[in-house]
């Protein structure tokens, strides 16, 4: 499958080498393409870099991995590119205050997720929330002794999650579908949850696992 990453920071670039490690073809969309020399190198040349809008060109499947505040420009600069193409909305809204007592703030609220406004603003994409839950050391392949950890997911398009599930899958995680768009409400905070104990204990190697009866 050929995969466009939106963003080059180190989430975009952890799941790029992840894309590149499970056979797939991937380009990186970026406004600075210095910044990927060293991911290229490291990726053998496997990886291509592109602009937003090509990346979102190439990519059968894309992932958006940018800052929260600028999730939106980055689809905006993705185009026309993005009709039909399942998207996998990474972000998380992170405000710019520093946490408080280890809690981070957001610059949404718990009657909106920022997946709900980067849906409505691109109906034509079909957004699948993921991978905000974690942290990027831990995104691919995680290895708690032969236990897949879990990962939340939501949205609108039930076959853009079948598809986003067997990713996740691929990448060593069992997909806990929530349902709607809506469900990033939820979903979002977890970024708050998981980052606690790193905060407050630097422990920073931990995944949320849902246990059924």
């Amino acid at each position: 499958m050929k995969v466009g990453i939106l963003g080059s920071g180190v989430v975009g670039q952890v799941l790029g080498s992840g894309f590149i490690g499970h056979g797939h073809d991937v380009m990186v969309g970026t406004r600075s393409p210095e910044k990927l020399a060293e991911w290229k190198a490291q990726t053998a040349d496997a990886g291509r870099i592109g602009t937003f809008a090509q990346t979102a060109a190439f990519g059968e499947m894309l992932v958006l991995a940018v800052q929260g505040a600028a999730a939106g420009k980055a689809l905006d600069m993705a185009g026309d590119n993005l009709r039909g193409k399942i998207v996998i909305d990474a972000t998380n809204p992170l405000d710019e205050a520093p946490p408080e007592n280890g809690v981070l703030k957001f610059f949404t609220s718990l009657d909106e997720s920022l997946m709900e406004r980067l849906q409505a603003a691109h109906p034509e994409a079909r957004l699948v929330k993921a991978f905000n839950s974690v942290g990027n050391a831990l995104m691919v392949n995680p290895d708690f002794g032969g236990i897949k950890p879990t990962m939340f997911i939501c949205g609108d398009d039930a076959d853009a999650k079948r598809e986003v599930s067997r990713v996740l899958d691929q990448f060593g995680f069992e997909a806990e579908d929530m349902g709607g768009v809506q469900a990033a409400r939820a979903i979002e905070p977890l970024c708050m949850l998981w980052c606690i104990p790193g905060f407050l204990r630097n422990e920073w190697t931990h995944a949320f696992k849902l246990l059924k009866g």
